[in-house]
């Protein structure tokens, strides 16, 4: 088993476990404003650091390659509001670009 995924485990358990766990601390309160914007943000922010991880990382060296100018495009794509679709096929579209030609 990879590194990835047993980081991609280990959140997974993690996130299940708070999940879990505020129902039976809390019980019938609802939870703390901070701790629910907190358990709000967790998903992302791991989807987010693996995304990073599997772009930029290759092993323990920084790589810049197509997966980089792809993650670039779908970025802007994202900022110009594109639809989901176009953000992926935008993104596929210039990693397979950037790498037919070299």
């Amino acid at each position: 088993m990879t590194t990835a995924w047993i980081v991609v485990l280990g959140a997974s358990a993690g996130t299940l476990l708070l999940k879990g766990l505020a129902p039976a601390v809390f019980g019938g309160r609802a939870l703390p404003t901070r701790l629910a914007g907190a358990m709000a943000l967790l998903a992302p922010a791991v989807l987010a650091a693996l995304i990073v991880t599997n772009t930029f990382a290759t092993g323990r060296d920084l790589v810049l390659d197509p997966r980089a100018a792809g993650l670039g495009v779908a970025l802007v794509a994202v900022l110009l509001r594109a639809p989901v679709l176009v953000v992926i096929a935008a993104a596929a579209g210039t990693a397979a670009l950037l790498r037919a030609l070299s």
